[in-house]
């Protein structure tokens, strides 16, 4: 007997969300299928224990995450000597584009307005909104004086300043000495990223528990918000990938973008499928080489790299999310926090791991780092699983893309290998 297949974390996200919206459509008031008091019974010790606990679980990360990822990250680069101007390069398109794209997301946010008319209560949640800083204050401030009081206080800029620091003075002194940091830290990040594999677990739970108490309790128009807010990321993706990527392949790296993406096919199958960058990057590198004819001096340190900074896929969803909660909760927010958003979303994707799950780690992040509730992921978790796939194949197509660009200019691109017609098709079984 053959056994039966169990149903990926993926497929159990999607149903429970499905369960759960179906949940409280039925004990709506508006619809009122099932008696408002029963639900109330399972609101008062099952929805709203459990969601509090699945939100403070991500709570509870942000902080250790952060500050670990990056110094591992940034620790990771190598002997920076050694980077010379391929590291300038890919580190300055990485973060360019990551810029661009969180600022794409936050102006479609602006003019499509996905969480406009919303009858959430900002008094519901015991929150007090921040008021706005100068822009000035919030450079000078991105330096702390106490780095432990940053990281009690949750000041997330000032600790991914000193992450990055920290990151880059390991990098700089005697490998001997710093052989054991290094080595400790790379394994405090794998212990990190284990937690999250528990906590992503219990998702189908929480999502469960959360989007059942969202729709029972905030009506029919919470629904609209979503599928806009759903829109409005995957329309800020496509015009992402379609205007900035292929703009950089084709007028920068003067590079065929049919082809590219005709030959590239196979690797975003798989990211969609996976929601992983790190997942994906074994066959993205075997793609990149075989295929496009990128040296592996090059794809080596751009990939890789790539898959640990470059995450502009999600910079868009924390750019379209922030604006979404905040008009949600009818929180009006000054230019100088949308520039702290633009400032710690780029900052942030230096040390997002490439794995499923995390993006919400680091929208709790942005959205602490301008006073508005962490308490309004609960509106779009339900759906984040669906979004992941599709800004996955977005931030691995930037990998390549911004590998191609660097390896033209430095010589190191076989052009009969990316224009070959005749491919040799790729195990990716072996």
């Amino acid at each position: 007997m053959q056994k039966k297949k169990k149903l990926n974390l993926s497929t159990k996200i999607l149903l429970f969300m499905l369960l759960g919206a179906l949940l409280g459509l039925i004990s709506n008031k508006e619809i009122s299928i099932l008696p408002y008091k029963y639900y109330e019974i399972l609101e008062t010790y099952i929805f709203s224990p459990i969601g509090k606990m699945f939100i403070n679980s991500i709570k509870m990360l942000v902080v250790p995450m952060v500050f670990v990822s990056l110094v591992n990250g940034v620790a990771q680069i190598g002997d920076l000597k050694k980077l010379g101007r391929v590291g300038v390069k890919t580190i300055s398109i990485y973060i360019i584009t990551t810029a661009i794209a969180i600022t794409i997301g936050l102006i479609l946010a602006l003019l499509i307005k996905p969480g406009s008319n919303s009858t959430l209560s900002i008094a519901n949640l015991n929150f007090k909104a921040q008021n706005s800083i100068p822009f000035i204050d919030i450079i000078v401030n991105m330096i702390p004086t106490n780095p432990l009081k940053s990281m009690t206080e949750d000041n997330m800029l000032q600790i991914i300043v000193f992450s990055i620091l920290l990151g880059v003075s390991l990098t700089s002194i005697n490998k001997d000495k710093s052989k054991t940091i290094l080595n400790f830290f790379d394994a405090l990040n794998d212990c990190i990223l284990k937690i999250i594999e528990f906590i992503m677990k219990t998702a189908p739970v929480g999502v469960f528990c959360l989007i059942a108490k969202v729709i029972a309790t905030l009506g029919l128009s919470s629904i609209i918000n979503l599928a806009l807010y759903m829109l409005t990321i995957l329309l800020a993706l496509f015009l992402h990938l379609t205007l900035v990527y292929t703009g950089i392949l084709t007028f920068i790296a003067k590079l065929n973008p049919i082809i590219f993406f005709k030959k590239f096919w196979s690797v975003m199958t798989l990211a969609f499928s996976t929601s992983s960058s790190n997942a994906t990057l074994p066959v993205n590198m075997d793609v990149v080489e075989k295929k496009l004819g990128v040296s592996k001096s090059i794809l080596g340190f751009t990939l890789p790299l790539g898959a640990t900074i470059n995450m502009d896929g999600t910079a868009i969803m924390q750019g379209v999310a922030t604006i979404f909660i905040a008009q949600l909760f009818n929180i009006n927010i000054s230019l100088s926090q949308l520039v702290t958003v633009v400032l710690t979303a780029t900052l942030a994707s230096i040390g997002t791991a490439g794995v499923p799950g995390v993006g919400m780690i680091t929208l709790s992040m942005v959205l602490q780092s301008i006073g508005l509730p962490v308490e309004g992921i609960a509106m779009i978790i339900g759906v984040d699983r669906i979004l992941d796939m599709c800004r996955t194949v977005v931030n691995i197509t930037g990998d390549a893309i911004v590998t191609l660009c660097v390896a033209k200019s430095e010589n190191e691109l076989d052009a009969e290998i990316f224009y070959k017609t005749e491919e040799t098709q790729l195990n990716f079984s072996e």
